[in-house]
């Protein structure tokens, strides 16, 4: 019998600005490294969608691992997965820092369109023009019908209540099972929301990975 797939994205994506240069976010990668060795544990066949400017470069043995570079690269490669194994697929986390807006275009100091392959390095000035990114969390459900998901919420401003409910709400929007929410409003730790159920609270990483690759094995007792 083949063994479930679980599918981790991790790490950091990236928008190029031209060849050399590039906006990125900080993401280590280690919640997915730890991720992949709790499901391995557990029986899964785990696949890992990393960017490649994680630092946290461990990979388990016998995970498999596949490298991104920006949104729309770690997008065609789920689906690619999709519509080969989807009916396999038993479980996605996606832990990966996304860009939530890419580069639409670069000007000059004369207001121009820069199409060089390097911008130069002696302007006064250079305006970068940002547009919004694909994003990958609304369209995982119709990837994967038969997954337990979970997605995740970083926020740096407010209190803690207020990055709950902002986590609250896109679980619903993105149609997951869950949806972990860490950063400074969340404070020290990892906040745990499944459906209308209160929140649970995981204390470090490795906590939080056993706890849902435990989740991934049962998803029946989220629902109890």
């Amino acid at each position: 019998m083949s063994k479930p797939l679980a599918i981790v994205t991790a790490g950091p994506a990236s928008a190029p600005i031209d060849e050399v240069r590039r906006l990125t976010n900080f993401a280590t990668g280690e919640i997915g490294a730890l991720l992949a060795g709790a499901l391995l544990e557990r029986g899964f066949e785990v696949l890992i969608f990393r960017g490649r400017g994680a630092t946290h470069t461990e990979v388990p043995p016998g995970a498999q691992l596949q490298e991104f570079t920006a949104n729309r690269e770690l997008g065609t490669a789920l689906e690619e997965v999709a519509e080969i194994r989807t009916t396999k697929v038993r479980a996605v986390f996606h832990a990966a820092a996304l860009s939530d807006y890419s580069v639409a275009s670069v000007l000059g100091p004369d207001g121009d369109t820069v199409r060089d392959a390097k911008i130069r390095s002696d302007w006064s000035e250079v305006r970068i023009i940002l547009q919004p990114a694909a994003k990958i969390l609304p369209r995982l459900r119709g990837w994967f019908p038969h997954a337990w998901i979970a997605g995740w919420k970083y926020e740096v401003d407010g209190a803690r209540t207020k990055a709950l409910e902002q986590a609250r709400e896109q679980l619903l929007q993105g149609r997951t099972d869950a949806t972990i929410v860490n950063g400074a409003a969340y404070g020290s730790g990892y906040g745990v929301l499944e459906g209308t159920n209160p929140p649970l609270h995981c204390a470090t990483k490795r906590e939080l990975a056993d706890f849902l690759a435990s989740r991934a094995s049962n998803p029946a007792k989220a629902r109890e």
